[in-house]
Order: C-alpha cells, then structure tokens, then sequence
C-alpha cells in the first residue's frame, strides 16, 4: 500500500485525497491546512487525520475544536509519496522539506517547471517520472491540450499546433477573482504561457497559444487547429480521440451546448463535486480541411489533473507501468 500525504487541502487537495483514498493500492497518510476552516473541518470529517502545516499557527486548530495529528514534518516522514497541492509558489518553497524527509513530492502546474525533474501526463511521458524525487503535474490547460496532441502525433504526426484558451475568471468559489464585465487578454502577448508548457510535455512541439479571460467560473474552453502531417479523415480522427480514456466526445444527441450544461450532465451522472476529470470535446466540432484538424473542448479546471496526480503516485514509485496505471485510476473513479 502506497502511503501519500496531502499538502493542502483545497481546489485540488481535497478531490486528490479522495481520488487516492478510493484506489485499491494507496492509502491517504492524511492531510495538512495551514488554518482551520470549512475545508478542514470536512477533512475531519471525512477521516482524513488533519496536519497543522505552520508551526506557529497550529494551535488556532485546537482553538476551533479541530484535532491535528502533529505538523507537516510528520506528515512527510510518514509519507511514501507527497502531494503538494498548495497555492502556487508555496511548492516550491516546500522543496527543502520535503528533500529533508528523503520523501518524492508531486507538485502542481502553478509551480515553474524547474521546480521538478520532469513535467508529467500520463497519457504522454508516463515513464519519464518512473523513479523521479520531484514530479510537476502540469496544469489543467496543459493536461487538456496533452491529451488531444498525444494521440493525433501518434497517427498523423503533427505539424503545428495552434488554440486560442478562454478562460473562466476564477473557481466557483474565489469571490476575488475576475473579470466581473470584460474580456481580457491573458496575456496580452503572445504566446501564452500554455504553448510553452505543453513544450515541457513534448519538447519538439510547434504550438503557438492565445489566452483570454472571460467572466464564468465553470470550465475553460479551447479553440484548437492542429496541422497535421498526414491528411485525415474527420470520422477517423473523431474515432481516434473517441477511443481515449480521458476524452469524453460529447455527442451531438445529448443537446449539450456549452460547459454549464456539461456541469449539470456530471451532476446528474452522480459525479462527486460535478467533477469532469476528462477532456469534453464536441465531436460535430471536429472538422477536417486537407492536413488541417478543428475542434472545441472544455477542460474543467478543477478535477482534470485530479487523475494525472494519482498516476504520478505510481510513476514515482514505479507501482505499475503506464497503461496498468491509468486502467487502475480510470477504474477506481469511475472514469
């Protein structure tokens, strides 16, 4: 039984504790909050025991009548493998601690690449992590547009990749965030920092992307054109991406027009948190035009690294090979 510790208990902490919980080979050690709140009292609540992550604040824990097991050191000794799903830049900072305890960490798409040996998908470079000290999952955009180009350089080869990203202002729950009434540029220049990672994916990629923010907290959507290097046929490449574990092409059938109808879809499918932990792309999307490829997705931003993470587990600790690892995942959540 693998042993993982979650560092941060938030957007993604909490659904990966529950993703490694509900696999037949991973035990979750427990999890650690830097402050109490609705989301550690529903660790606790949950059976997760509960790791104070600042020594200095550890005791406003006992102060709201939350019970902790110890500090983050003692989660991390006791750990096989870290998750670390703090903010973005906390992970980095945690690299020392967890270089201390001798223990692998696995670190979101927030931190820079050079924080990790290797940046991971497990559809794309699985064995790259096997027995890696520090693995970055990349971000859910990055994930998305990774699994789309996997299959396509595989069959066709690919020539360039060329997406446009809108994307939500902020996660249902960040208040703070933004646009409110605008559409944003995001970044103004270009590219945006999407082509790049995905470069971290596949090194030799020709992908240019452009991001805009728009005021919706659901999903992302991507506008993605893909040249590739042999002609397709649409129905062969619809097929293709239709046989991917984690491509849900959406058919036309199910009157599902945009990413809130896609929400209430995995609500109404019992999904926990209405979570889309794979790609949803439109299958009348996609077209065809000579080597040129087109179609629309959405990437639900909060649940579809949720996946990639737990088969970073096995990776790290080189638990199984690639395809036995995404089966188990797959099979565990009901992907």
């Amino acid at each position: 039984m693998i042993r993982v510790g979650i560092n941060g208990y938030g957007t993604i902490g909490k659904r990966v504790a529950d993703a490694v919980r509900d696999q037949p080979d991973m035990g979750v050690v427990g999890v650690a909050k830097t402050r109490p709140n609705y989301e550690a009292e529903q660790a606790v609540e949950r059976g997760y025991d509960l790791y104070a992550a600042i020594e200095d604040r550890a005791h406003r824990f006992a102060d709201a009548g939350l019970e902790t097991a110890g500090l983050v050191d003692e989660l991390v000794a006791q750990s096989d493998v870290v998750v670390d799903a703090t903010p973005s830049g906390i992970g980095a900072k945690n690299c020392e601690l967890y270089e201390e305890y001798d223990t692998p960490a696995i670190y979101q798409g927030g931190e820079d690449a050079d924080v990790a040996d290797v940046s991971f998908n497990a559809r794309s470079n699985y064995d790259d992590a096997v027995g890696a000290d520090h693995v970055r999952v990349v971000s859910c955009n990055t994930t998305g547009l990774s699994r789309l180009v996997a299959p396509l350089r595989e069959a066709y080869g690919v020539e360039k990749v060329r997406t446009t990203l809108v994307r939500r202002g902020g996660d249902p729950g960040q208040s703070d965030r933004g646009p409110i009434n605008d559409i944003l540029p995001d970044p103004v220049t270009i590219p945006s920092h999407h082509g790049p990672d995905v470069q971290t994916i596949f090194p030799d990629l020709d992908i240019d992307t452009l991001g805009m923010k728009v005021p919706a907290t659901l999903m992302h959507m991507h506008s993605v054109n893909v040249t590739l290097e042999a002609e397709p046929d649409a129905d062969e490449v619809r097929d293709l991406l239709a046989e991917q574990s984690r491509i849900t092409v959406v058919d036309a059938d199910l009157g599902i027009e945009g990413t809130g109808q896609l929400k209430e879809w995995a609500l109404d499918r019992g999904r926990p948190r209405g979570d889309l932990w794979e790609n949803c792309l439109w299958g009348d999307s996609v077209t065809t035009d000579g080597r040129d490829f087109y179609c629309f997705q959405a990437i639900h931003q909060e649940s579809d690294v949720v996946p990639e993470n737990v088969d970073a587990v096995r990776a790290i600790t080189d638990a199984a090979d690639a395809a036995e690892s995404v089966a188990t995942t797959n099979d565990a959540l009901g992907i």
